[in-house]
């Protein structure tokens, strides 16, 4: 389940500049698992990056992931009650910070799963001409995140659920592990009602046609936003490392990015 990723806190010079560099555009605390998996990959990260970083800049991504959100199929789980949540222990500034975890999510899976599907439409030639898109960017997700969280920083249990909650919605016997989970993992009171709230829409197959209800749409448009990418966004790197940014980011759209974008938008809604 363990993918290879450069931890934010280990970025030096040019990378730590291009972390910076994703955290103020996307308007979050955190760079996504999906950018330090491609630092990882020699040349991908400023070649990915470079390619859809306008579609963000123009504003065009974020007023996408709004439609996108608008337009998503969701299941109507119970809001949860503030006793509920005090119960569980948490309080008032443990609240603040589960609040940013799960928004910081919210925010940019939805960016980032239509941005890397727009690049991967484009070096399929699957593009959408004649499409519109309008931009309009607006303040991000305010607070910083905690310290991601390893096996080793938890109790057993704790970890035994992050990696459980991490095969609902899941097609691939979850090998990439959803860092919001990790991060959750600082509340295990809050994993605990996420698997209470999920695992009955995860076992009667609901969830699993939500995420992928969700993720053909996101597709559909993807082809459309395809078109404004640079034709010459995929020429400055080798063939094989280009292949295997290729099949880091399709394996991150299939799976954790894919069916997060729906969870993280269920539970903000019902963890209030």
């Amino acid at each position: 389940m363990s993918i290879a990723a450069i931890d934010e806190g280990a970025a030096t010079g040019e990378l730590a500049a291009l972390f910076a560099d994703i955290r103020a555009t996307l308007g979050v605390g955190v760079v996504n698992l999906i950018w330090r998996h491609l630092a990882t990959i020699e040349g991908a990260l400023p070649w990915a990056w470079s390619a859809v970083r306008p579609l963000y800049v123009d504003g065009v991504i974020e007023a996408e992931a709004e439609r996108l959100r608008a337009r998503m199929r969701l299941l109507d789980l119970p809001r949860v009650p503030s006793e509920v949540l005090t119960s569980v222990g948490l309080d008032a500034a443990a609240m603040s910070g589960v609040k940013t975890v799960i928004a910081t999510y919210d925010r940019s899976n939805t960016m980032n799963l239509l941005a890397l599907s727009s690049l991967l439409a484009s070096l399929d030639g699957d593009v959408a001409l004649g499409g519109q898109a309008s931009g309009g960017r607006t303040g991000g997700v305010e607070g910083a995140l905690p310290r991601l969280l390893n096996e080793s920083d938890v109790a057993p249990e704790t970890w035994a659920l992050v990696l459980r909650l991490n095969m609902l919605g899941e097609r691939d016997e979850g090998r990439v592990l959803a860092s919001m989970y990790r991060h959750l993992a600082h509340w295990p009171g809050v994993l605990a009602l996420a698997w209470t709230l999920l695992a009955p829409a995860d076992a009667d197959g609901s969830l699993g046609g939500a995420i992928a209800d969700n993720l053909a749409g996101a597709r559909a448009r993807a082809r459309s936003l395809a078109a404004m990418l640079k034709p010459s966004s995929a020429a400055h790197l080798p063939p094989a490392e280009r292949a295997a940014a290729r099949k880091a980011i399709t394996l991150f759209v299939d799976h954790p990015i894919g069916k997060m974008v729906t969870i993280c938008r269920m539970l903000r809604l019902a963890i209030r």
